[in-house]
């Protein structure tokens, strides 16, 4: 069940490059706050203190309390939070007011567990070919990742979205259930190489007589 974050957030009434610019250089990072039949609200959060609610958590799609200063705290999911690709700095923050009463979809991390038979025992190579699958659920029952058990597959096995065992009362998987999430290839059997410095067999060239060498003969 998904663990409540708190987040402390102020109203911020500028927008524009100039300005998150600038927010980032103090410190913060721009955000918007969205949600059914609600305006957008600009929001601005400090970047080192947003890191520290979230440490040890392992996706960043969190359900928080996102206390805006003079307002109360509401309940956000966590949407979607860009970074600069070559500092990791935060740059942007979409959070995405919820009703606990109503379901929502999330894309939800799998993680594989276990090593499989065809690994251990057949040489095999074990595939990983489904990061996420969508789920519905309400946001009180949130999960950060989905563990699956791969430690029974063997060579040639595969293990689909449809195999991903979830309590049906709580979650309804969106994502096709042929989808493979996971499989055991087979090992690769390089072709033998012939020995160094053997000798290789050349086929035997027949060259075309020319007519002086015919009146020879």
């Amino acid at each position: 069940m998904a663990q409540s974050v708190k987040v402390n957030a102020l109203p911020r009434a500028e927008k524009g490059s100039s300005i998150s610019r600038r927010l980032r250089r103090s410190g913060f990072f721009p955000g918007v706050v969205y949600g059914a039949g609600k305006s957008n609200q600009m929001v601005q959060v400090n970047e080192h203190e947003f890191r520290k609610s979230l440490h040890g958590h392992s996706s960043e799609h969190v359900l928080l309390d996102l206390d805006i200063q003079g307002q109360s705290p509401i309940k956000v999911l966590l949407q979607e939070v860009q970074h600069n690709s070559l500092t990791g700095q935060i740059t942007h923050a979409d959070f995405h007011e919820v009703s606990m009463t109503e379901k929502l979809r999330v894309e939800v991390r799998v993680e594989l567990v276990g090593i499989p038979v065809g690994v251990t025992q057949g040489g095999g190579v074990l595939e990983h070919l489904l990061r996420e699958v969508e789920i519905e659920c309400l946001p009180g029952d949130l999960m950060e990742e989905i563990k699956v058990d791969v430690s029974g597959l063997g060579v040639g096995d595969n293990l689909t979205v449809a195999d991903i065992q979830l309590d049906a009362s709580k979650y309804e998987i969106i994502t096709h259930g042929e989808l493979p999430v996971a499989m055991v290839a087979s090992p690769t059997v390089e072709e033998e190489k012939p020995a160094e410095g053997a000798a290789t067999a050349e086929p035997e060239v027949i060259k075309e007589k020319k007519p002086a060498e015919e009146a020879k003969a």
